[in-house]
């Protein structure tokens, strides 16, 4: 039993050193091209590490303005969307899984309705309502919608707080305390790793977003860093600067890694305690 439990153990970890190779490759290969000059991106045999190294194109990059206004426009989007709508998600899923009121499953059996709309059939009518209120060219369009909570995380969250007992909440009731206080003292410590979890992921979409900013915003200092991006690919691509985009590219991850090292404890505790009953 030992032996074959061995053998199992290895094959797993050749599996899953194979799938690191796949999924690390890449990432490694955009750092080490950011690193080259343009003759060593198409040197044989591939050099996956430079020589010499070279941060010529970051030099180059930070020298663009363009690339400052897509830095400070996305960091105003995802942090004034995830944070101000990570807080209203939480309240509506407690809304939803512990406070009485009438028609409540009905109401989220719509809001999960919602999901399966995809977004291009709504895009146009969103375009022209916030056309209409003069939004296009701003970051409104970005931001609004985003602060009223985001419907993936008010299911999960809503799922996760089916686990709180409805003692405890009408314990802090007997106590005087408001359905204010019992979501700011009592439930949100508690939902805080699967808070932490779905943050980094809305985190993320948002920060990575393309369409919505190609769609609302024309002018370069509106426009948000994966559009900087995505013209840069277009406009050096022809010049064959790919050390140029690449470093772009690490620029646009560094920010969410940055976040999910910040929230890893939070969100392995939200992954170890999703099973847990009681």
């Amino acid at each position: 039993m030992k032996k074959q439990k061995k053998l199992t153990d290895i094959f797993i970890y050749v599996i899953l050193g194979i799938g690191s190779i796949f999924m690390i490759g890449p990432l490694l290969w955009m750092i080490t091209t950011s690193l080259k000059d343009k003759t060593g991106v198409f040197a044989l045999p591939p050099q996956w590490i430079p020589n010499p190294v070279q941060f010529d194109a970051y030099i180059n990059l930070f020298q663009l303005d363009t690339l400052g206004t897509g830095i400070k426009n996305t960091i105003i989007v995802s942090l004034t969307v995830t944070i101000i709508g990570t807080i209203t998600s939480s309240m509506a899923a407690f809304a939803f899984a512990k406070l009485k009121m009438p028609f409540k499953n009905t109401l989220f059996f719509i809001l999960l309705a919602s999901i399966m709309i995809p977004y291009p059939i709504i895009m146009i009518p969103q375009f022209v309502m916030f056309s209409k209120f003069g939004w296009v060219d701003t970051l409104l369009p970005l931001i609004v919608p985003g602060l009223f909570g985001n419907i993936t995380m008010i299911f999960f969250l809503r799922q996760y707080l089916t686990n709180v007992p409805y003692s405890l909440i009408e314990a802090a009731k007997v106590d005087g305390a408001g359905y204010l206080q019992i979501f700011f003292k009592l439930i949100f410590p508690v939902i805080r790793p699967a808070v932490a979890a779905q943050f980094i992921l809305w985190f993320m979409g948002v920060w990575n977003d393309y369409l919505a900013p190609l769609i609302y915003l024309n002018s370069p200092e509106k426009q948000t860093l994966q559009v900087v991006i995505a013209n840069l690919k277009a406009t050096y691509a022809i010049q064959t600067d790919y050390p140029l985009i690449m470093a772009g590219s690490v620029v646009s991850l560094l920010p969410v890694l940055i976040v999910f090292l910040i929230f890893q404890k939070q969100i392995i505790e939200s992954v170890a305690l999703s099973g847990v009953k009681g």
